[in-house]
């Protein structure tokens, strides 16, 4: 909590605004911080003692300011389990927002479709979660942020996931509901994996998001989360793919996660 409180602190001295909403960025989706009318960008690396972003298509830096008339803090890059973080890394930035006003988060991922009606472009909105990744919440509780136990039975805001799909639908975009599950990486699922992952009720599959979402419900902040389907897991149409083509697909769909996210915010 030191570190979290040290933090918050160092960013507050820097800033004009208290933002209002949390928003992270996934891969290759963070153009979405050009639509901001910005006050203030602060580097990963200004930071003392911050993690950095080692992965292609996450610049590594906070964005504060103002979208669709809400102030926000924007996370463009953020720090996966793969490349050595602790849970504690993955998840300060979502405490840090917490502490400096943010009560509404909204997370974006790239992920790997394994319902068959999907397809490569598409969109789910999440409805829930499988968190295959080792749970944030394990060690001391911090009481101070939440509770030892917290309920997960209504973790995505139903209220949001109703506005994102009709959203969606008013700009023909092909968008679904469905369950994200959340494993480690950095390596791409084998068949069976895509299989299991089916099997166990996922949809789509990826390598972050739970761990923020489930930090962030701990200290009841209200959650969206929304995926865009860079790849497909199901059988017939499983083709080997690189992280490149994965961002550039996601890349593509960046203007529809835009409209989405400020039409949002705007009813918020």
């Amino acid at each position: 909590m030191k570190k979290v409180k040290l933090t918050a602190d160092f960013i507050s001295k820097k800033i004009n605004l208290t933002p209002e909403i949390g928003i992270v960025l996934g891969t290759g989706l963070g153009a979405l911080a050009d639509q901001i009318d910005v006050d203030t960008i602060i580097n990963y690396e200004d930071i003392p003692d911050f993690p950095i972003s080692t992965v292609e298509g996450h610049t590594g830096r906070f964005i504060f300011g103002k979208l669709s008339g809400k102030s926000v803090i924007a996370m463009q890059g953020r720090f996966h389990y793969y490349e050595g973080y602790s849970m504690d890394e993955i998840t300060l930035p979502i405490k840090v927002m917490k502490l400096l006003g943010v009560n509404l988060l909204l997370v974006s991922n790239a992920s790997g479709g394994v319902n068959p009606s999907y397809e490569i472009g598409d969109l789910m909105v999440l409805k829930d979660h499988v968190n295959l990744i080792p749970n944030p919440l394990i060690g001391l509780n911090n009481d101070e942020l939440g509770p030892r136990f917290p309920d997960m039975s209504d973790t995505y805001d139903d209220v949001l996931i109703d506005n994102a799909l009709k959203i969606g639908g008013n700009h023909g975009f092909r968008i679904n509901k469905g369950v994200y599950v959340a494993v480690t990486g950095p390596s791409l699922e084998t068949p069976a994996e895509y299989n299991y992952i089916r099997v166990i009720g996922g949809d789509t599959v990826g390598m972050s998001t739970a761990p923020e979402i489930v930090v962030a419900k701990h200290m009841k902040m209200r959650c969206f989360a929304i995926s865009v389907i860079t790849d497909l897991g199901v059988p017939g149409k499983i083709k080997k793919v690189t992280h490149k083509e994965i961002q550039e697909v996601a890349e593509v769909a960046e203007p529809k996660l835009a409209t989405i996210f400020k039409e949002l915010i705007k009813t918020i």
